[in-house]
């Protein structure tokens, strides 16, 4: 079990956390509770799918979020940001919609109730565990304090926690098949779409990746 902190950009921790994604060869398992993955991340991911890498990312639905705000309650500017999540999830489900399709990429998005979803890890080749308050996102890469904890099980001694804990975590998700199946600016409520449409593409993607 190994240690980790790192605070800045080019920390430690965010090197063990893309090392980690580049040397799975088999199975990759992500959790996060906001789908705003730094580019370093992505790529990452992309590069695994090319290499043949299940992936499977476990997210809360835009509901399970931390921001969310019921509809029928006044707007707030903050309330639009597990939409902007969302928006950035199909994104990237509609680019990687032949994975999706041959069960190379498995994006299951978790609810249960009203309880939220702020679960992050990294599972790799049924060998590392990656146990990590590092949301997965730019702030957290550039600019929060973070902690981790990497497990490296070369003889398998854990794996059948390990097994366990991503069951359970499955438990209450269901799978995005189709990158259509996520809503669009048209289903959202009348506070967010007209917030949306006020702000550009780029100054939308901007607000992501530097601050939130």
């Amino acid at each position: 079990m190994i240690p980790l902190l790192g605070v800045g950009p080019r920390n430690n921790l965010n090197r063990v956390i893309c090392d980690l994604i580049a040397s799975s060869k088999i199975q990759l398992t992500i959790c996060t509770p906001y789908f705003n993955l730094p580019v370093a991340v992505t790529r990452e991911i992309n590069r695994a799918l090319k290499r043949g890498v299940q992936v499977d990312i476990i997210i809360g639905d835009k509901t399970a979020n931390d921001f969310f705000i019921d509809p029928d309650e006044p707007f707030k500017v903050i309330s639009a940001l597990p939409y902007l999540y969302e928006i950035s999830l199909r994104r990237f489900a509609h680019k990687h919609q032949k994975a999706i399709a041959q069960n190379r990429l498995n994006v299951h998005l978790w609810k249960h109730g009203d309880n939220t979803f702020h679960l992050k890890g990294i599972w790799v080749d049924q060998r590392y565990t990656l146990l990590t308050g590092n949301n997965l996102n730019p702030r957290a890469f550039n600019l929060d304090l973070e902690n981790a904890l990497l497990i490296d099980d070369p003889q398998g001694q854990w794996s059948e926690t390990r097994e366990a804990e991503i069951a359970h975590l499955m438990r209450n998700t269901q799978r995005v098949n189709q990158y259509d199946e996520l809503d669009t600016l048209a289903n959202y409520p009348e506070g967010v779409r007209k917030f949306l449409k006020r702000v550009s593409r780029v100054r939308v993607e901007r607000l992501l990746y530097r601050i939130l």
